[in-house]
C-alpha cells in the first residue's frame, strides 16, 4: 500500500480490475422460469389486451425490473414464448404401425388442448392475431412448426413400414393429421369429445392418407 501512495502520479498506473457482476445483475433461471409461468397465468386470466407488465410481475411475485431485464415489452414477451413452443413441439410417437402413432398424437394433443391454460390462450392469440402481425407470425410459425416435425416423423416412418407409398406429400399430410382436431378444440370449442373418437379419427386420417 505504501509503495502505491509513494509513486510517481506521471507513471502509468494499472487498470483497476472489473468486478463481475452482482447477484442482482445475474439472470437467474429460476425468476425467468417463475416470470414466463406468470405470462400463461395472465394470459389465461385477462388476454393479451389486458395483459400487463405489472400483472405478470405480480403474479410472478418479482419486481417489473426483473420483467423489463430480460423482454422489452409485453408484446416480446409473449412473441419469445410462443416461438418457444415451436422449438419444443410435440414428442414423436413411435408405436409400430400409421393408426397407433396417429392415435397416440391425438391422445397427447387432445390433452393439451384441453388444458385450461391452452384452451383460454389459443383463441385469445388467434383473435389477436388478427390486429397484430408479428403475432400472427410467431403464432403460425408455433403452430406449424410445432406440429411440423412430429407429422413428417410419422409419415417417414410409414413410408419406412411400407404403409405409405413414397413421396406423400408432407404437407397435405399434415392438413389432414392435424386439422380436424385443431378445428374441434380451438376455432369451434368444444372440447368434450364424443366416446371413441380420437380412436375413429386416427382409423379415418389412415385411410386418407393411405390414399394420398
Amino acid at each position: 500500500m505504501l509503495s502505491r501512495m509513494t509513486t510517481n502520479a506521471d507513471e502509468p498506473q494499472p487498470r483497476p480490475r472489473r468486478r463481475a457482476p452482482a447477484g442482482a445483475a445475474v439472470l437467474r433461471e429460476d425468476v425467468t422460469e417463475a416470470i414466463r409461468a406468470a405470462v400463461f397465468e395472465e394470459l389465461a386470466a385477462v388476454g393479451y389486451a389486458r395483459m400487463s407488465i405489472e400483472g405478470i410481475a405480480r403474479r410472478a411475485g418479482v419486481g417489473k425490473t426483473a420483467v423489463y431485464r430480460r423482454w422489452r415489452s409485453k408484446l416480446h414477451l409473449v412473441l419469445d414464448l410462443v416461438s418457444a413452443i415451436a422449438v419444443q413441439g410435440l414428442p414423436a410417437p413411435d408405436t409400430g404401425s400409421l393408426e397407433g402413432d396417429l392415435r397416440l398424437l391425438y391422445e397427447v394433443t387432445s390433452r393439451a388442448l384441453r388444458h385450461p391454460v391452452a384452451s383460454q390462450i389459443l383463441p385469445d392469440l388467434q383473435a389477436e392475431a388478427a390486429r397484430n402481425p408479428d403475432i400472427a407470425e410467431a403464432l403460425r410459425k408455433a403452430l406449424r412448426e410445432g406440429q411440423d416435425g412430429v407429422a413428417k416423423g410419422i409419415v417417414t416412418a410409414a413410408e419406412t413400414r411400407g404403409e405409405l407409398r413414397p413421396g406423400t406429400d408432407h404437407a397435405l399430410a399434415l392438413d389432414l393429421i392435424s386439422g380436424p382436431l385443431y378445428w374441434r378444440s380451438v376455432v369451434i370449442r368444444n372440447p368434450k369429445l364424443p366416446k371413441g373418437y380420437l380412436a375413429a379419427l386416427a382409423r379415418a386420417t389412415t385411410a386418407a392418407l393411405k390414399a394420398l
